[in-house]
């Protein structure tokens, strides 16, 4: 059971990245996916999240407007769009066996991935 996070690098501000989560010894059918980031010096937030079945996502309100996520089969995506300083982060996929909805906590976050960074500077 594995999850991989990719996608993520150097980008000036206003710029966009899309990271991808991708799931590997198992399916994502059964499992909510949350992104989280931990910038230096901070604690780990939630940014997104998306229900199994993609019919319900919820976003930190800072990234309401410039982040959308989506899934695919057994990858999920977060599109990052206008990206600023303060996004910049190690950003992490986890998965949570959920059948419906998804949660911006921690909480039932059972498998993580190993982050990826991004940074956000000019």
């Amino acid at each position: 059971v594995q999850l991989q996070a990719s996608g993520g690098g150097l980008v000036q501000p206003g710029g966009s990245l899309r990271l991808s989560c991708a799931a590997s010894g198992f399916t994502l059918d059964y499992y909510a996916i949350g992104w989280f980031r931990q910038a230096p010096g901070k604690e780990r937030e939630a940014v997104s999240c998306i229900s199994n079945s993609g019919d319900s996502t919820l976003y930190l309100f800072t990234v309401k407007g410039r982040f959308t996520i989506s899934r695919d089969k057994n990858t999920v995506y977060l599109q990052m769009n206008n990206l600023k300083p303060e996004d910049t982060a190690v950003y992490y996929c986890a998965a949570a066996r959920k059948f419906s909805g998804c949660n911006l906590s921690e909480v039932g976050y059972n498998f993580w991935g190993q982050g990826t960074q991004v940074t956000v500077s000019s």
